[in-house]
């Protein structure tokens, strides 16, 4: 009988062997050499050499072993002089075809960049787009953001946009995606007057002390009647400004990325189909996961099944969104706001708990992955909680990856109770550095600002944690991201450091924007980290983020990007 043991153990040995022999052989593709690998394994060990065959990590080590075993006089030898080679970036949660219409086909008004705009220097950009809209077009703009607006809080109103044209109907999202602004044109096309009743979803019309419409839209719902009358971009150009999305965020060192709101800016089955068109014809130049957006999905639905696609697209979740934005006071609190002074504003739910439940347990109960735009603690209460519940009887809650999207106004229990049911927080990095003055300053006042984006709270609980833009509401830059979650300096002189305890290394940092943000899109199997068997998905950085001041990485050049071991251009 032992015998027989030995015999079995010794074929299966063989068995591995011959299989790894045949998978190995004969060399390397390519061998990168020459520079720090940074192979973000669970060691974060960094290493002197890779090797790459047929689009996959065959290798990682010292240049002597990897070159002993791998090279052939047909493998290229790639010398990175100096340069860092580490996992390509995995951002997951971007709006790519939101950004493509804000920033590719509209007027983009962000400005991430000091001294802050002015209304006139706002109205002044849009006159000056005007010269390009046709007859019968629509002025559609992104990226007014009254809390990075001199004087503070300055909002466009409908008589501002009436300054720039009465004719012209003029639509503006602001900056967090979450407020409008029109004019009175616009007004009149959508059909919207004093009377017409608030949409469900959280969407409101603004009026003032009078009953009159102010201008201002809070929530997407209540820009569906404007986006509704506004001509739709020609298929050409809208696949032309999704290809520069997506080359951008290419040149940016990002391998992966979220769409994350599918059926959000159209119809669900159009968007599904232009993706699964851009896929099958090399337009997606990135891997892309995909969640279709809830309110977006027709009743009795079933044109995607869970995990549809491939390596290249795949469909995985779905996502809701609970609230608002916090610098744009509409996020749901659980104690008013700082400002204005004495305001009782807490912000508003966008739905009712047992509502918000029932529809999320649909796709729970199918499969789907969920997320969940939760801004403020009163709606991350609502999300834990429906979770809890979603999860109940679950013995490995953690399997299920359950996402709530910001996690910016947060308590320490949150994020206890978040960790216990395995939640993936994704943290919008640069509200600590954009908005953290804001914040601090005038909005939610040191104690809670302080707590924003809490990664070493979620370190300390055993949590993983991971960065993104929420393009178009900051730009896309995983290197930027390394510096505000490594030093939390925010933007605005006098600068100071949001959270000091908040803080994590520059290695948690690096992990929020590789194999974390993998693992936040059961991906991290196949990438996030340069380690034998996963694809070689890289980047090649001119400098060392390990050994560059915190407060510059961010300014570290992002060389090349390759995917499957094959260089990408942009």
């Amino acid at each position: 009988m032992k015998l027989i043991r030995n015999l079995t153990f010794l074929t299966c040995l063989l068995g591995i062997f011959q299989s790894a022999t045949v998978a190995a052989s004969p060399g390397a593709d390519i061998i990168f050499y020459g520079g720090p690998v940074l192979t973000v394994n669970s060691k974060n060990e960094e290493v002197q050499a890779l090797a790459v065959q047929g689009g996959k990590i065959v290798a990682v080590g010292t240049k002597a072993a990897v070159s002993k075993r791998w090279q052939t006089d047909t493998t290229q030898l790639i010398d990175l002089k100096g340069q860092t080679l580490m996992p390509g970036f995995v951002e997951p949660h971007i709006h790519i075809i939101g950004t493509a219409l804000s920033e590719g086909l509209g007027l983009n008004l962000s400005n991430f960049t000091l001294p802050y705009d002015t209304l006139d220097t706002i109205e002044a950009k849009l006159r000056a787009r005007l010269s390009s809209i046709p007859a019968g077009g629509w002025l559609f703009a992104f990226g007014v953001d009254p809390s990075r607006t001199s004087p503070f809080m300055a909002e466009l109103t409908a008589n501002d946009l009436d300054k720039v044209s009465t004719t012209v109907p003029i639509f503006i999202i602001n900056q967090s995606g979450h407020i409008g602004y029109v004019n009175h044109k616009a007004l009149e096309l959508a059909g919207v007057t004093e009377s017409t009743a608030n949409p469900s979803g959280g969407g409101v019309y603004v009026k003032d002390a009078q009953g009159k419409l102010t201008g201002k839209l809070i929530e997407p719902p209540s820009f569906t009647p404007f986006m509704a009358k506004m001509p739709a971009p020609p298929a050409a150009d809208l696949i032309k400004a999704i290809k520069k999305t997506t080359q951008y965020i290419a040149s940016a060192g990002v391998t992966t990325s979220a769409e994350i709101t599918v059926g959000f800016d159209s119809p669900l089955e159009e968007q599904v189909k232009l993706y699964k068109d851009l896929a099958a014809n090399e337009g997606l130049p990135i891997r892309v996961r995909a969640y279709v957006y809830g309110p977006a999905i027709p009743a009795g639905y079933d044109g995607l099944k869970p995990n549809e696609g491939d390596d290249r697209l795949r469909f995985i979740g779905v996502k809701f969104i609970s609230d608002g934005s916090t610098q744009g006071l509409t996020a749901a609190l659980n104690q008013p706001y700082d400002y204005p002074s004495n305001t009782s504003n807490r912000g508003t739910l966008d739905y009712g708990t047992e509502d918000l439940y029932q529809q999320m347990k649909i796709y729970f109960d199918q499969g789907w992955q969920i997320a969940v735009h939760a801004n403020g603690d009163s709606a991350i209460d609502q999300t834990l909680n429906n979770y809890e519940e979603l999860l109940a009887g679950n013995a490995h809650p953690e399997e299920r990856r359950l996402r709530i999207e910001h996690f910016t106004i947060n308590t320490p229990e949150q994020v206890k109770k978040a960790v216990k049911l395995g939640v993936i927080p994704g943290f919008t990095i640069g509200h600590v550095d954009y908005w953290g003055g804001a914040f601090h300053n005038h909005i939610v006042g040191p104690e809670r600002a302080n707590r924003i984006d809490p990664s070493a709270a979620f370190k300390k609980e055993g949590g993983r944690f991971a960065y993104h833009s929420d393009s178009p509401v900051s730009n896309v830059s995983p290197l930027n991201y390394i510096s505000e979650g490594a030093g939390r300096l925010w933007q605005k002189p006098p600068r100071e450091v949001l959270g000091p305890d908040q803080r994590v290394t520059v290695d948690d940092a690096i992990r929020a924007v590789t194999i974390n943000a993998a693992y936040e899109m059961f991906s991290d199997d196949k990438i996030g980290s340069l380690e034998v068997g996963k694809q070689a998905d890289l980047v090649i950085l001119g400098a060392n983020p390990r050994t560059t001041p915190v407060d510059q990485i961010r300014n570290i050049k992002v060389q090349e990007t390759w995917i499957d071991g094959k260089k990408q251009s942009w």
